[in-house]
């Protein structure tokens, strides 16, 4: 929870970080992913102009969980057809890796690069994550774009002193996920054949994964996926004044009553499974943000 003296605190933190990576670079995105659990592959369709190790931005925390390397990337997506490159480019930066609260992070450390983002002059981001299905027509490997979450973390990255140079006291969650950029995901979707799912992302503490009861209290409480992540940072987000757009990588799909035992090791590799897609998806919609605005 932010103090007076805490809240001063942040703000430093905030622009400090934005300044140090405002030095390292001409480009100047207006549109950001977050990458999670095993989905790291944008960069492969990346011309980095710079890439940053979190360790290395001042106030920046640092990733602990396997599979979030803790890379800030900021370069170009150039779409290419066949050997001859088009005029169509976006500058994007790129988060290779996140923070939980599982980790011990506080909420307002979680938030940090969010709001960093904003300073950096970030309008649209798009968040993802791997996720545990609880809808039992959703198949592993699948890919659900967020229309609205529930925060069962008991956590909130607002708490405390507002940040009154970052956003309002009181920040509307009524539409937290934009519907233009659902409607063009789902439109690049299927561009791309790719099936998108839509549904309801339920966010808890962890790290300890659901019970068979809990799986299916989730469930009747209308969530579509779970996960231990993306909740604080879309709550910051919204506070930003930025337009969000979720995606989640459905890992596995548990039902309550036949739960089988879920590994990490799983959850990484159907994350890396679905990463190609997923990624293919993403350019798409960075360029169709980036070319529909102008």
């Amino acid at each position: 929870m932010l103090d007076a003296k805490t809240k001063e605190a942040t703000i430093s933190k905030v622009r400090k970080a934005a300044n140090f990576i405002l030095k390292k670079t001409r480009l100047r995105p207006q549109s950001a992913v977050i990458l999670g659990t095993g989905l790291g592959g944008i960069t492969d369709h990346l011309e980095i102009d710079v890439s940053l190790p979190y360790r290395e931005i001042p106030g920046f925390p640092v990733p602990t969980v396997e599979g979030h390397t803790g890379m800030f990337h900021i370069g170009r997506i150039v779409r290419k057809r066949g050997r001859e490159r088009t005029h169509e480019s976006v500058d994007i930066a790129v988060l290779e890796g996140r923070f939980h609260l599982y980790e011990g992070y506080p909420p307002v450390e979680i938030a940090m690069p969010v709001r960093s983002l904003k300073v950096l002059g970030i309008k649209n981001l798009i968040i993802t994550n791997a996720s545990g299905g609880l809808n039992p027509l959703f198949k592993g490997g699948e890919i659900m774009v967020i229309k609205d979450h529930i925060n069962l973390t008991g956590r909130n990255p607002l708490l405390g002193k507002n940040l009154d140079e970052i956003g309002p006291r009181f920040p509307d969650m009524t539409r937290v996920y934009d519907e233009g950029l659902i409607e063009i995901a789902e439109h690049e979707a299927t561009k791309l054949g790719i099936r998108l799912n839509r549904g309801i992302y339920v966010g808890i503490l962890g790290p300890s994964l659901e019970t068979p009861a809990e799986t299916r209290m989730l469930r009747l409480l209308g969530a579509d996926a779970v996960g231990m992540s993306t909740i604080m940072e879309v709550i910051a987000a919204i506070h930003a004044g930025l337009k969000v757009l979720g995606l989640s990588v459905i890992s596995n799909v548990n039902l309550p009553d036949a739960m089988k035992p879920i590994l990490l090791e799983e959850i990484i590799s159907a994350a890396n499974k679905a990463g190609p897609d997923l990624m293919r998806l993403i350019e798409r919609i960075l360029l169709e943000i980036h070319y529909r605005k102008g």
